[in-house]
């Protein structure tokens, strides 16, 4: 069975959710997210500079290996998880509303991140795993993995909301452009196309 291929719209949002509290649970504009998680991770890492036991470069490090392992992370989920094979009516269903109702509607704004409530709930929960696991490190770590989450969605909401610049970033619109219009398979990689190129998904064309 081949992942289901959504027909994108070029204007419009979808309610899926007739609760309104659920649907409205399922919308919010870029900065709050944004402002969130930068705003944490700016804190995690003054923490990691001033009151841990970490060597400044010890925090440099492990911050660019946090953020490094949130593109992997970013690419497996969006490749295996929002384009899973929908072999059970559980999994179609599943998979649309995590992601299907994306790409039917690339244009609604609001629907571009996850919901600030649910991602700081993950961030607390991954927090204090993570601290009980690696001790200070949770103070590199997390800044990083979470500033490569918020630099995803930095990049996610700018190639859906904005024409694509003349520039060298002109690159990650057409990217994530063709793999909205063109091939639901491949070019997984939002905020980079890294992983595309090593697990060999770039775009065919």
């Amino acid at each position: 069975m081949e992942a289901t291929k959504f027909q994108p719209k070029n204007s419009g949002k979808k309610q899926i959710f007739n609760n309104p509290l659920l649907e409205s649970l399922t919308r919010t504009h870029i900065s709050i997210p944004l402002t969130i998680f930068y705003g944490i991770s700016a804190y995690l890492m003054y923490l990691g500079f001033t009151a841990s036991s970490l060597h400044p470069l010890t925090v440099v490090g492990v911050f660019v290996f946090g953020f490094l392992l949130f593109t992997w992370i970013e690419y497996n989920v969006h490749r295996h998880v929002f384009h899973m094979l929908p072999t059970t009516k559980l999994k179609e269903e599943i998979q649309y509303k995590f992601h299907g109702v994306h790409h039917e509607y690339p244009k609604d704004k609001a629907r571009l991140a996850m919901p600030p409530l649910v991602s700081v709930i993950l961030a607390t929960i991954l927090f204090y795993g993570i601290q009980f696991v690696i001790g200070d490190y949770v103070y590199a770590f997390l800044p990083g993995f979470l500033s490569g989450y918020a630099s995803y969605l930095a990049v996610h909401y700018i190639v859906h909301a904005f024409r694509p610049p003349k520039n060298l970033f002109k690159v990650l619109w057409v990217h994530h452009g063709i793999h909205h219009y063109k091939e639901n398979d491949r070019a997984f990689g939002v905020s980079s196309p890294l992983w595309d190129y090593i697990y060999r998904t770039m775009p065919r064309t």
